[in-house]
């Protein structure tokens, strides 16, 4: 019985161990990936947003468009970068968040149409049918969650530069 509990308090201390240098690290990888890739299609791509300002949430919805995509563009590229990076996270995870926020009240959850709640329900999905769609943003939402709460993990600039500038103290 001994042997059992030794092996088991090993176990979560190596989990642990690994955690504090993986499971952020691999968050910031996912949402880097996400974001760069939509910034990166905004960016070769022609500005769609003049056809859905109406949906935005004030004050985005009294912003040009052509300002608004050029926001949007360069938050999801640089907030990638930083995401990947481990620099300024839990400003970037906050800046994507308000970004996801705002492209799912817009995008991804059309108020008109619903007229009840399995309505809403059956927005929870990952297509290009139906009411809403907004799985994914929400998921991206939860995912901020870690980041904003609890920084980039040890795999980063912000951990070096802190562990940097404390020891310089």
């Amino acid at each position: 019985m001994t042997i059992f509990f030794n092996l088991e308090a090993y176990f979560r201390r190596i989990m642990n161990r690994t955690g504090e240098f993986v499971g952020l690290l691999v968050i910031r990888l996912l949402l880097a990936w996400e974001f760069w890739e939509a910034g990166w299609e905004k960016f070769g791509g022609e500005n769609w947003f003049q056809h859905i300002q109406h949906k935005f949430p004030f004050p985005f919805s009294i912003i040009h468009t052509d300002i608004s995509w050029f926001m949007a563009t360069w938050f999801e590229m640089l907030g990638a970068i930083a995401l990947l990076l481990g620099l300024g996270t839990r400003y970037a995870a906050i800046s994507l968040s308000i970004l996801t926020i705002v492209a799912t009240i817009a995008v991804h959850i059309p108020v008109d149409g619903w007229s009840s709640l399995s309505d809403i329900a059956s927005g929870y999905a990952i297509t290009n049918k139906g009411f809403g769609n907004y799985k994914l943003p929400l998921i991206y939402l939860i995912l901020f969650i870690p980041l904003i709460l609890s920084g980039p993990g040890k795999i980063s600039l912000d951990y070096l530069i802190l562990r940097f500038t404390n020891k310089q103290r």
